[in-house]
């Protein structure tokens, strides 16, 4: 998780890979812990990551405290600090990496293969290793930089998705908005889940009954 606005893609993503059964070792950068902060109100600490991420993952993209259950089982946290941490290393056990959101300065640093921290270094990992990289970027405009940065990281075998809702999916709450991002993430990494309604070729099946009436 690095630091562009978007911390309720990240908390999305991160419920669907706990409720498919996945192990996830979790990377939040230092700019992350002050999105998460202007965004949520909630500081991510490392001494207490877990009541902090629980109190996060629980809510809601509107907010609203104890919206869901979650179950951290799953999770290890690494400091971002920490560049002796396992997925620092290409013999760490890993199916891939997602960086949600990935902010144009993380695009660079893994771009330009600079791991100044541990998740541009886990990024680096994964890419030598040929394991799968999504890489949500979140960002509007995107210069040309950022779009050369982008088409590297394509070349190096990542897969680049855009934090771009669609509207087919019949979304009436900011949740559906969020769970659509995250779930094409999700598929990009090829990692099920149901967060929102496929597309099946029927035209007029997002419609909401009030706006058919």
């Amino acid at each position: 998780m690095s630091g562009a606005s978007g911390t309720p893609y990240a908390a999305a993503v991160l419920r669907a890979l706990l409720q498919a059964g996945e192990s996830v070792d979790l990377v939040v950068s230092r700019a992350s812990r002050l999105t998460l902060l202007d965004e949520t109100g909630i500081s991510f600490r490392d001494a207490h990551w877990r009541d902090d991420l629980r109190e996060w993952l629980s809510r809601g993209a509107d907010g609203k405290p104890d919206t869901f259950t979650v179950d951290l089982d799953g999770v290890r946290h690494w400091s971002a600090g920490d560049l002796a941490a396992g997925p620092s290393s290409g013999s760490y056990p890993s199916k891939g990496m997602l960086i949600v959101p990935a902010s144009t300065a993380c695009v660079a640093g893994v771009a330009l293969g600079l791991s100044k921290d541990l998740l541009q270094r886990a990024a680096s990992v994964t890419l030598k290793e040929r394991r799968p990289l999504v890489v949500a970027v979140r960002e509007t405009p995107l210069n040309g930089q950022t779009l050369r940065h982008l088409v590297s990281l394509d070349d190096a075998g990542a897969t680049v998705v855009p934090a771009s809702p669609a509207f087919y999916a019949g979304a009436t709450h900011i949740q559906d908005l969020v769970d659509f991002v995250a779930g094409r993430v999700l598929d990009a990494a090829g990692v099920g889940h149901t967060l929102y309604r496929r597309w099946k070729g029927e035209l007029g099946g997002g419609a909401s009954p009030s706006r058919t009436a």
